[in-house]
């Protein structure tokens, strides 16, 4: 096992910083090639629901670049802060919280639209990736 991410460089964890329950990660079995996807870290502990640190630190900076977007108001600002919650996680409101975030990301133009999605795209849920970005 890694010391540090090969990635960002961050320690590398292997429990929950919360409440300390092992981190799901992908099984290694010596002598048997992998088949189907890449390993994918999860987003959130499914013992406590809180965020681990790296989609902490990638919602830090979608809440950062929200307040530098231009063309937003401080109402939509704050819209988009509070929308994160519920474009991470599948819950009631994040059909609304798409619909929200097309609006802004039609509103904001190209440049600014594509910084956000840079990093949206590492953290929100898929069924809301699929409605703001269909293929």
């Amino acid at each position: 096992m890694s010391t540090f991410c090969e990635e960002c460089g961050a320690p590398t964890i292997t429990q929950c910083p919360t409440c300390s329950q092992p981190i799901r990660g992908y099984y290694y079995v010596p002598d048997v090639v992998g088949v189907g996807e890449e390993y994918k870290p999860p987003a959130f502990c499914p013992n406590c629901g809180h965020p681990y640190p790296w989609t902490e630190r990638r919602l830090a900076v979608v809440r950062s670049m929200a307040e530098s977007v231009p063309g937003l108001t401080s109402g939509e600002r704050g819209l988009l802060t509070n929308d994160l919650d519920d474009l991470v996680r599948d819950t009631p409101a994040t059909p609304l919280a798409v619909s929200r975030l097309k609006k802004l990301l039609a509103r904001v133009g190209t440049e600014a639209a594509g910084m956000l999605k840079s990093v949206l795209v590492d953290v929100l849920t898929e069924a809301a990736k699929k409605a703001i970005w269909p293929k």
